[in-house]
C-alpha cells in the first residue's frame, strides 16, 4: 500500500525532525509506503497546481489532503478553499485514489502573537477554520469520504495541557502534538485497510 500526504507545513512537519512528524509516525506504525508532499507556506491553490505531479503520478492507493490555513492567513475566503479541496478530492477519485481529508488545527492565538507574528488576526483565521471544519465534515459525510479531525484532536489536548506542550509557535504542533495527530490518522487508516 502507498499513501501520499499533500498539504502545507502541518503536513511537512515544520519545526521538527522528519521522523517526529505525524506522516513519518504513520509510515512506521502501519509499515506502509508514505510520501510526504507537504510544502511549508503552501495554499490550497498551490496544492491543486501540483497535485497531478505529487499525487496522481505517484499512483498511491490513498491520498491524505489537508490545506487551507495559509489561504486564511493570506486573507482569502472560505469559498476558495472549499473549491480547491473539492477539486483535489475529485481528481483523486477520478484516478482511483481513495481520498482522506485532514482537518487543520486552529491557531493558539496568544502563543502565535508571541512566537509567530503580532500582525495577524488569529481570531479571524480561527473563525474561518471553524467554518471550514463544519463544512468539510458535512461534505465528507454526505459523500462518504473519510476524514481525520486534527482540529478536534488538538483542541482536546489543549483542554488538559499547557499550550507550549502542544504548539511550537501557536501555529505548528510540537512532537507531542504530532504524536496525537498520528494516532488519530492511524485509527482512520486502520478502519479503511481492514474493513
Amino acid at each position: 500500500m502507498k499513501v501520499v500526504c499533500i498539504g502545507d507545513s502541518l503536513t511537512y512537519g515544520y519545526g521538527l525532525y522528519k521522523e517526529k512528524c505525524w506522516v513519518d509516525i504513520l509510515r512506521k506504525a502501519l509499515d506502509i509506503r508514505v510520501l510526504n508532499r507537504g510544502v511549508n507556506g503552501d495554499t490550497s491553490t498551490g496544492m491543486l497546481s501540483r497535485s497531478f505531479r505529487d499525487v496522481v503520478e505517484n499512483k498511491p492507493d490513498i491520498v491524505i489532503i489537508m490545506g487551507g490555513s495559509n489561504d486564511f492567513i493570506a486573507g482569502y475566503n472560505i469559498d476558495r478553499v472549499q473549491e480547491n479541496i473539492v477539486e483535489l478530492i475529485k481528481e483523486a477519485q477520478q484516478f482511483g485514489i481513495k481520498p482522506i481529508v485532514g482537518i487543520q488545527i486552529a491557531a493558539h492565538e496568544s502563543l502565535a502573537v508571541k512566537r509567530w507574528s503580532a500582525d495577524i488576526d488569529y481570531s479571524n483565521i480561527n473563525a474561518k477554520i471553524k467554518d471550514y471544519r463544519n463544512w468539510i465534515i458535512k461534505y465528507c459525510l454526505e459523500n462518504q469520504i473519510a476524514y481525520v479531525d486534527f482540529y478536534k484532536v488538538i483542541d482536546e489536548q489543549i483542554q488538559c495541557m499547557d499550550a507550549e506542550d502542544i504548539y511550537i509557535d501557536g501555529l505548528h504542533p510540537t512532537e507531542f502534538g504530532h504524536e496525537a495527530m498520528a494516532k488519530s490518522v492511524i485509527d482512520v487508516m486502520k478502519k479503511l485497510i481492514y474493513q
